[in-house]
């Protein structure tokens, strides 16, 4: 099918989906990206540049590797990573920073290369995948209500408007959530824009310099927490959404885009999960096929967030945090309830889903490495176990020793046979 005949089939919900996705992955973690930078001595101005080039990066990936496999392939910067930078990098110098970004996405370009990411992600069950997406994915689900107690208005009417479109209008829900809460926040007053000035966020070089102590203390950890808890659960929830990711290749991308980006701030840019989720959902589209658009489009709301990152990101803090997690919750709801489906359809896998679903929902974290990848690290320790009988002395599991058919006697030697 030709790229205008895409174009043809392009549909609200699509546009909606992608600019839901592009406001949730900018709102949820935008503070983290500037804690960070303000952890490695970036002043304002250039904290908007970074932005504005990761968003330029997210765009140009996006759009690319959507378009290219027809799967809803977004991308994301590693909010983990983010997270442990900002508490890592005090007393680093911005060419010491910047010399790491490039290691890091160096080494996931490395691992993109050999395979050894696709190889480890193959082995992975269905039911793993799909439980610890339906893990990552519990928490925006508790955020979508937990706002009553905060702003019951507000909530409340979205909740409402949800439920309404989605018993007449099923596949506009997300834009009337998003519509009726605008609605709200303007009425109560609750927005902040005087702070918001637009203006091209030009992007800033910064001649890198590589000092080992801080590559090997912070860089390999970063690395290792980037894989683990973002682009992990990035392919886990294609997987468990029927899409077969080429991993090496998609890895490969990303990381060379951030590689070529890091001297400008581009820190990373990964497999997104969570923002992705909201481009598979059946509300996007009824053609499982037809959902690479809404990950396309998003792609090109990333690439005009990055032509404005500081004005874009302040606009997505002017919003009330309730307005930003009851649209996320609300848009997730019908990917959660599938993963729970799809985690849960086979009885000899649920022990094994529910030890990574709980695992992952229980936001632990283990030397720096999130919950989603220690779910997934105990979900598969438990399939091994529970997959495999263990021999007890004076039995014999089934799967060992196949069952005696009574009406089939074994062959005995022509000296021993009845005449």
């Amino acid at each position: 099918m030709s790229l205008r005949e895409d174009i043809s089939q392009i549909t609200l919900p699509m546009i909606i989906s992608g600019a839901v996705a592009v406001l949730v992955g900018y709102a949820s973690s935008a503070a983290i990206i500037f804690q960070a930078a303000r952890a490695a001595g970036a002043s304002t101005a250039l904290t908007g540049s970074w932005l504005g080039v990761l968003g330029i990066g997210m765009g140009l990936t996006s759009f690319a590797l959507s378009l290219r496999y027809r799967m809803p392939i977004l991308t994301a910067w590693s909010t983990p990573g983010a997270a442990m930078l900002a508490t890592s990098l005090s007393g680093a110098s911005l060419s010491q920073t910047v010399g790491l970004f490039i290691f890091t996405n160096l080494l996931i370009v490395i691992c993109g290369v050999t395979g050894l990411f696709s190889r480890l992600m193959r082995h992975i069950p269905a039911a793993i995948a799909s439980a610890m997406l339906a893990g990552i994915l519990l928490h925006f689900g508790l955020q979508a209500f937990d706002g009553l107690k905060q702003n019951l208005p507000l909530c409340l009417t979205m909740c409402l408007a949800f439920l309404l479109a989605r018993r007449w209008q099923p596949r506009y829900a997300v834009f009337m959530t998003l519509l009726a809460g605008i609605l709200v926040v303007i009425a109560q007053g609750k927005t902040s824009l005087d702070q918001v000035s637009w203006q091209w966020s030009a992007p800033e070089f910064i001649l890198p310099s590589f000092d080992l102590p801080l590559l090997l203390g912070v860089g390999l950890p970063y690395f290792l927490v980037s894989m683990a808890s973002q682009n992990a659960p990035g392919i886990a929830t294609l997987n468990a959404h029927g899409y077969s990711v080429p991993v090496s290749p998609v890895t490969t991308t990303t990381g060379l885009v951030a590689l070529l980006l890091s001297p400008f701030g581009g820190f990373s840019i990964c497999i997104a999960a969570i923002t992705a989720a909201i481009c598979m959902g059946e509300d996007v589209h009824s053609n499982r096929d037809k959902r690479w658009m809404a990950a396309a489009i998003a792609g090109l709301f990333y690439l005009v967030t990055g032509a404005f990152g500081s004005a874009i990101a302040v606009l997505f803090s002017a919003l009330p945090p309730v307005f930003i997690h009851t649209v996320a919750g609300l848009a997730l709801l019908a990917t959660l309830a599938g993963s729970l489906h799809r985690c849960l359809e086979r009885p000899e896998q649920r022990d094994t889903a529910m030890v990574t679903f709980l695992i992952t929902a229980s936001g632990v974290s283990i030397g720096g490495i999130g919950a989603a990848f220690w779910g997934m690290i105990g979900g598969s320790l438990c399939h091994i176990m529970l997959s495999r009988r263990v021999v007890v002395i004076g039995q014999t599991s089934s799967r060992q020793m196949p069952p005696i058919n009574k009406h089939r006697q074994p062959k005995l030697p022509g000296r021993w046979r009845r005449k």
